[in-house]
């Protein structure tokens, strides 16, 4: 019979699981050394430095700091708490940049030998290359669902994605449920399912091909890895509201297991019947997805079932507990994405839908006074910075705003007021990876030569400072009325046209504290010691992909547009012609 597994004494800390400690600080550290006895409940597993904290595992990666205080006064605890996000390691900065500190590259989340069936939800694969990330002794032996919404048999992605499934036994094809003629199957997840008997879901803004995962900026959220469910009493109905709070990993497995419904049990149900084995306590997101449906709006409760698109983001932004309601801070909402569709030759769908569900609480006016006391922002690049990124015009295939007719135009007039640069650099600066700084304040992310395919919605808590942060979500959903949902029949519904996942979180729901703060980050997942709280609240890192502060566009900037042509060279040499 074997031995059963002893806990051994705690003696030494390693200096890489503490954030942001000097030597003198961790000498003082005398908690982090003391023996624990009885043993913790909890036995940490042993990390890869790339292991996003977002379970129990994230206290291996928490920094306690005991600050100094007053005579009889009691010292406080500080603790500073990693990005839930990553951001994609960049093949073209080089190592001296610093630009890709605290980053993730796909092999790093498929290698892992244990994996024994991976689920892929995307727009665009190449299969070849998801194959090739998989542990080589392994490759061939684990099973991959392809999932995809190349629904006509002549499509090219669907013969491409049949054939290459072709010649790998162990991978299948799986096409989604389209029924809407203009949506599309835009969703970024994987599920694995592991030897050991867990589970793991990353939600990511990358599709399945080398160039996303090589010069483009992209954006990772991983779960902990999900153990399988301990025997439990059943719940009554009466407990059935408490079992789902905002933001609780029960919300988040509801969430998620009504999404991969809607695809249909031939297609997903043995996924779904895995995933309801697994326990998602340790996971503190909320999910924010899109299916193609038709919802009548004086029907949706969250309490009851899962929303969907714009619906489901406004109804979780305003249960959030915002430190500050103060009507004289203006909060600075800041939408960051690699596609604008058509919106309309108005602004109604961009301001009473989107940002009208963006909008916090205490910043809503009556509708007869359509005053919008927050405010917005959207960054997408220019043309002259796709010809400056690290692909040059060979970024541009992946972004995309149309510009030709009159109606787009219109569109962009309205839009122009909101526009802000990615890049945000000078117009004459041409150097690539570190530039030099416009301002003396600006921070820099180190992504403006790595052209963007990542989604962002942040929410800044003061325009001016924009050193606090209210709440941050990662997704596949750009700025669409196909993937957020457009109002049909007199308003009273919502038509949802494309498959769209991602996850929103904010400061006390990663710290399991009220006061905790989020700050961001540049350059590293952690934030530096001069962000965090001076009240010695819980400070919570965001990873930034882009410069604060932001970078408006002047009168000449031209949105980038791959349905123009472009004759200027970039830095490659290359011209761009349709």
């Amino acid at each position: 019979m074997d031995r059963p597994a002893k806990r051994q004494r705690v003696t030494e800390v390693s200096r890489e699981d503490v954030v942001g400690v000097s030597s003198a600080e961790h000498t003082s550290l005398t908690s982090l050394h003391r023996a624990v006895t009885p043993p913790s409940r909890f036995r940490p597993r042993q990390l890869s430095p790339s292991t996003t904290c977002t379970s129990d595992i994230e206290t291996a990666l928490v920094s306690e700091i005991s600050e100094n205080k007053e005579p009889g006064v009691p010292k406080k605890e500080r603790r500073i708490l990693r990005s839930p996000f990553q951001l994609s390691h960049v093949r073209g900065f080089p190592p001296s940049s610093g630009n890709n500190v605290d980053t993730i590259r796909l092999r790093d989340i498929l290698g892992d030998p244990l994996i024994r069936e991976c689920w892929q939800f995307n727009y665009c694969f190449d299969v070849d290359f998801v194959m090739s990330q998989f542990d080589e002794d392994v490759r061939d032996i684990v099973k991959v669902k392809i999932v995809h919404g190349s629904w006509k048999k002549d499509s090219p992605n669907r013969i491409a994605i049949d054939e290459a499934c072709a010649r790998y036994p162990n991978a299948e094809a799986i096409t989604a449920y389209m029924p809407e003629p203009f949506g599309t199957h835009h969703s970024k997840m994987m599920v694995l399912l592991r030897h050991d008997d867990l589970a793991q879901v990353i939600i990511h803004t990358a599709n399945m091909i080398p160039g996303d995962w090589a010069n483009m900026s992209q954006a990772v959220w991983r779960s902990s890895l999900l153990p399988l469910l301990r025997p439990t009493p059943a719940a009554t109905s009466s407990t059935m509201q408490e079992r789902f709070p905002l933001g609780s990993g029960e919300k988040f497995k509801r969430d998620l297991l009504a999404y991969l419904e809607f695809y249909g049990s031939k297609k997903t149900g043995s996924l779904v019947m895995h995933l309801k084995k697994h326990d998602f306590s340790s996971v503190r997101a909320a999910l924010i997805a899109s299916v193609p449906s038709r919802e009548k709006i004086c029907t949706t409760d969250s309490k009851k079932s899962t929303l969907w698109g714009w619906p489901a983001l406004r109804d979780t932004l305003r249960q959030i507990p915002l430190k500050s309601t103060s009507t004289d801070v203006e909060p600075h909402i800041v939408v960051q994405v690699s596609s604008i569709a058509t919106l309309g030759q108005t602004d109604k769908w961009l301001k009473g839908v989107l940002f009208s569900s963006l909008t916090p609480p205490s910043k809503l006016h009556p509708a007869k006074r359509p005053v919008w006391s927050s405010k917005y922002s959207i960054i997408f690049p220019t043309a002259d910075e796709i010809r400056r990124s690290l692909n040059g015009y060979g970024s541009g295939g992946s972004i995309h705003m149309k510009l030709q007719s009159a109606a787009q135009q219109r569109q962009l007039q309205y839009l122009r007021p909101f526009l802000c640069r990615w890049a945000g650099d000078q117009d004459d600066d041409t150097t690539l990876g570190i530039e030099k700084c416009i301002v003396p304040e600006r921070k820099e992310a180190g992504r403006r030569r790595a052209a963007p395919h990542i989604k962002t919605y942040i929410q800044f808590s003061d325009k001016n400072k924009m050193d606090r942060i209210d709440w941050a979500m990662i997704t596949s959903a750009n700025l669409s009325t196909q993937a957020w949902g457009a109002l049909a029949n007199k308003n009273d519904e919502v038509r949802i046209c494309s498959w769209e996942i991602g996850v929103l979180v904010w400061p006390g729901l990663i710290a399991d504290d009220d006061e905790a703060e989020m700050v961001p980050c540049f350059k590293r997942d952690a934030p530096d010691r001069a962000s965090t709280s001076q009240k010695g609240f819980p400070t919570v890192g965001l990873r930034m992909p882009y410069d604060l502060p932001l970078t408006p566009y002047n009168t000449h900037d031209v949105p980038w547009c791959a349905m123009a042509n472009h004759l200027e060279p970039d830095w490659l040499g290359q011209t761009w012609e349709i």
